[in-house]
């Protein structure tokens, strides 16, 4: 028996205007996704308490199995986790944002990028991913800024993309920190770091502001018409806790298969094995399918996520976001379930949440999925989709998200 988690993170939405008052989810073709809707059981996964922090790595936690109030400590530390980065246990890390702040037009400025003199009034974020920054230019930049402001205490680790760390040794980890993406298009002011330590965070961010916005590398991508990255966003912080390991609790090797470094993260946590991300590294959806299905030749248990491209999640072009859901189906979910069958019998759940909710958003809906045992003779559920909707209308008990990894695996479930 093989045994599969696929998480697609980000996939669910609200209505659409431009789909018809539809869901991306609803308007794209998944033949894949609703097949395993109709041949096994969906439903809505019980909503993760309002007390426990949000942030990207937390529906990964409960589907894993673990008390998200317990063992999530925020995405800084699942990236870590995946790049290596040594981490004390009263280190605090913090997730490492590159953006591009503007001044505010409407607050008294002329609304330019080289008008602001320090954070604060009329300092508006104009891009909460610096204009999609490269890895390589990116790495520049953080290490122009480790230089100067790196010390015993503090130090800069370079990620991918707009995604960096910032280890605060013997830190602070209660201040109050806002995702950037809440506030694309907003003033800052009032979502600056507040609490215990917020007065280094402010610091801290003012100055790689001071150092970027000079930075020849700016210099180059304002001249051709790009975004520059001037200012370091700190947020998304917490201490590493020691988790229990998941292959030794069910007995099992596993494998976690991702390009996301906090999911990366997140499964090294629980004891699985990780897939190297250079193995994975801008390779293709149906690649990733063929690496998963490699790993489970020799594995147990394989937990797959995939999120959609950086500027569908973060853009606005709603047609494209179902483009990108259909290739997932047919490019990913298709291979996958081919694959699995010729394995042997499996079980196999598909997991869909909202992800990070872009421009302001703030998600909606609970996380939903799709459960399906090869063995099992289930009644068909003819016309059912894998949509928000569906899953909101089955007849199935919301299911404790914590707890399926633990059904994935029981005998005759």
């Amino acid at each position: 028996m093989k045994y599969m988690i696929l998480h697609a993170d980000g996939m669910a939405d609200h209505p659409r205007e431009e789909l018809g008052g539809r869901t991306p989810l609803q308007a794209a073709s998944t033949p894949h996704l609703d097949r395993l809707a109709q041949g096994g059981e969906l439903g809505l996964l019980a909503a993760t308490p309002e007390s426990v922090r949000q942030g990207s790595g937390l529906m990964g936690t409960a589907i894993l199995g673990y008390d998200p109030k317990k063992y999530y400590q925020g995405p800084g530390p699942l990236e870590a986790a995946s790049l290596g980065v040594a981490v004390g246990e009263h280190d605090v890390v913090y997730r490492c944002t590159m953006v591009t702040l503007r001044s505010d037009a409407q607050s008294g400025g002329k609304g330019g990028l080289n008008e602001i003199k320090k954070l604060g009034p009329h300092v508006v974020m104009d891009d909460a991913t610096a204009g999609l920054i490269s890895t390589e230019e990116a790495r520049e930049l953080i290490e122009a800024v480790n230089e100067q402001l790196g010390s015993e205490m503090i130090q800069f680790y370079p990620g991918l993309g707009h995604r960096h760390l910032m280890v605060w040794v013997n830190g602070k980890s209660r201040a109050v920190c806002t995702d950037p993406q809440l506030l694309a298009g907003r003033p800052i002011t009032d979502a600056l770091p507040t609490g215990d330590g917020s007065d280094i965070l402010w610091k801290l961010m003012d100055a790689s502001f001071q150092i970027l916005r000079d930075h020849p590398l700016n210099d180059e991508r304002l001249d051709a018409g790009q975004k520059p990255a001037n200012c370091l966003w700190l947020w998304g912080q917490g201490r590493a806790v020691l988790w229990p390991s998941l292959s030794e609790r069910l007995k099992m090797s596993g494998v976690v298969v991702s390009q996301s470094d906090v999911h990366r993260g997140l499964g090294i946590m629980a004891g699985l094995e990780a897939v190297d991300g250079a193995r994975l590294a801008g390779v293709d959806l149906r690649t990733q399918a063929a690496v998963a299905l490699e790993e489970l030749k020799t594995k147990d248990f394989a937990y797959v996520h995939v999120e959609l491209p950086d500027e569908v999640i973060y853009g606005l072009d709603v047609p494209a976001k179902v483009k990108s859901i259909e290739a997932v189906d047919r490019e990913l979910v298709g291979p996958l379930l081919e694959g699995l069958a010729q394995l042997g019998s499996y079980r196999i759940v598909a997991v869909c949440d909202w992800g990070n909710a872009p421009h302001g958003q703030a998600a909606e809906g609970p996380a939903f999925f799709a459960y399906r045992d090869s063995a099992a003779v289930l009644a068909a559920g003819a016309g059912r989709r894998f949509t928000e909707a569906d899953a909101r209308a089955s007849t199935v008990p919301p299911r404790d998200a914590t707890k399926f990894v633990v059904r994935l695996f029981a005998k005759g479930s």
